[in-house]
This record gives C-alpha cells, sequence and structure tokens, in this order.
C-alpha cells in the first residue's frame, strides 16, 4: 500500500471510530484545534487540571501536549498526564511550541522529554534544531530555518530518544531512525493563520489514536494538513477565509482530494 493510500486509510478509521483526543495545548489554538479535530471526524478534550488528569487519560485514546502558553500548574499536568499515558501505552504528542526562545521553554521541554519520553514530536525546523542542541534561533513561535537544516536535527531526536520525529515547513519531513518521507503541499496562506501547527499536532494526535505505527499517524497528519491546506487555498482571499475553508477541507476530505493535494517526494 502507498504513503498515500495509508494516510487515507487511517482518514478513514478516524471517521470510523471517533478517536477521543486529549489535548493539554495552549489558550490561543484551543478553539481551533478542537474544531479540527471535530472536522476530520474524531473527538476533542481540552482538560488540563492536574486532578483529572489521570481519569481523562483513562478514556483517551492519544494526548497531545503543547508548551504554547506555558505555565508551572499545566507543566505539572502534562507531566502527570503524559506518565500516565505512557503507562497505558497511548500515543503521545508533543509540540515544543518556540523552544529555544527562553531557557524556561527549552528546559520545560527537556524535562518533558525526558520523563514523557513522547512518541512523536512535531515542530518547526527551528524547535526541532533547538530541541537538538543546534543553532535553532526561533522568531517568536515561527521557523528561521528551512525543513531542510534540520534533517540531521531530526535524525539525533529520532534516534536519542526512540520517537518520530515531523518537522513541518514548505516541505515536511517526517523521520523515525529508520526511515524519513517528505511531502510537498499546503499553502504558502497557511503560516499567515494562527495555530496550524498546532493543528498539526492535534490532527497527528487523531492519527496516532487509530494507525498501526506512529510513523504512519506522523505521515497521515501531515498529509491531511498539505492536502486540506491545497484545497482551502483554492477556495479562500486571504487567511481569514483561509482558516474557515480548512474546516471546510477537513471535513470534506476524500480520497481524491487527499491523493491530488500532496505529493510525496524522493
Amino acid at each position: 500500500m502507498t504513503i498515500l493510500n495509508r494516510s487515507w486509510d487511517i482518514v478513514e478509521q478516524i471517521r470510523s471510530n471517533a478517536p477521543l483526543v486529549h489535548s493539554i495545548t495552549n489558550y490561543v489554538v484551543m478553539n481551533n484545534t478542537a474544531n479540527a479535530l471535530l472536522a476530520i471526524g474524531a473527538s476533542p478534550i481540552m482538560a488540563h487540571a492536574q486532578e483529572e488528569m489521570v481519569e481523562m487519560v483513562g478514556i483517551s485514546n492519544s494526548l497531545v501536549l503543547n508548551i504554547g502558553t506555558l505555565s508551572e500548574p499545566w507543566i505539572s499536568s502534562m507531566l502527570v498526564a503524559g506518565k500516565a499515558a505512557k503507562a497505558e501505552s497511548k500515543p503521545v504528542i508533543f509540540d515544543p511550541v518556540g523552544v529555544g526562545a527562553s531557557t524556561f521553554r527549552t528546559q520545560t521541554c527537556t524535562k518533558i522529554i525526558q520523563e514523557v519520553s513522547p512518541d512523536l514530536i512535531r515542530g518547526n525546523p527551528s524547535e526541532i534544531m533547538a530541541m537538538a542542541g543546534a543553532d535553532g534561533q526561533t522568531k517568536g513561535v515561527d521557523s528561521m530555518h528551512a525543513t531542510q537544516t534540520a534533517e540531521e536535527a531530526a535524525k539525533y531526536l529520532a534516534e536519542h530518544f526512540d520517537c518520530v520525529v515531523a518537522v513541518s515547513g514548505e516541505q515536511d519531513m517526517i523521520v523515525s531512525a529508520t526511515e524519513i518521507v517528505w511531502l510537498q503541499g499546503g499553502s504558502p496562506l497557511m503560516p499567515k493563520v494562527t495555530g496550524m501547527g498546532c493543528t498539526a499536532s492535534a490532527i497527528c494526535g487523531a492519527c496516532a489514536a487509530v494507525a498501526n505505527t506512529t510513523f504512519d499517524a506522523a505521515v497521515a497528519g501531515m498529509v491531511i494538513m498539505n492536502s486540506a491546506g491545497g484545497m482551502a487555498a483554492a477556495k479562500a482571499d486571504g487567511p481569514g477565509s483561509f482558516q474557515m475553508h480548512f474546516l471546510d477541507a477537513l471535513y470534506s476530505l476524500d480520497k481524491n482530494s487527499l491523493i491530488s493535494n500532496c505529493t510525496v517526494k524522493a
């Protein structure tokens, strides 16, 4: 089965099973990511109180940790939820938003990586380079590097932490210790809409809840983003209407549109 066909199979599984994706995510994107999960066919839950983390993990199918708006109570909740999810063999997706921008943010990422061992790390090139200790300068939460420059950093993280790494940019790269896939698609409008990277992490969470492997889940999540982005751009007049059409594209995504709006690069 080809990569794009496997990705479509995962979309169908999401729509059949409506997995519950628990997201401890930031204030800026909660509404965006919850709506994206609903549009693709998953069910979102946005709980962050430490007192209910173990119970929420117990009823969820995957966990997404996103450090966009950091605070100590949320960090504690992420650690409790992450450890509970790993104990129950539920996939954990980690989005190290803005790592490298501050010491606090970088130290938090290191703590989560070491104590939780996420199955999938998804970030932009600068974030992935910062995670690996390279020169991953960030401009707020935006990348200052092209995806290609983060390849060695992604490989290092995948091998060193036994995880899958998805790097998003003009091209997307998905890396494991033994595999690498490059994807092309999406739209230049995507960086103009806040939270598209966070949305990618949430979609990867839905995919990880039903996929056979984390690598397949990461590829499918990024294929979905590329395809829906291309579909939305064909109808949008700018960032505002792009966001609306992106949700519609997730909802109406079919096999033909998924395949025709994303290219697997050698």
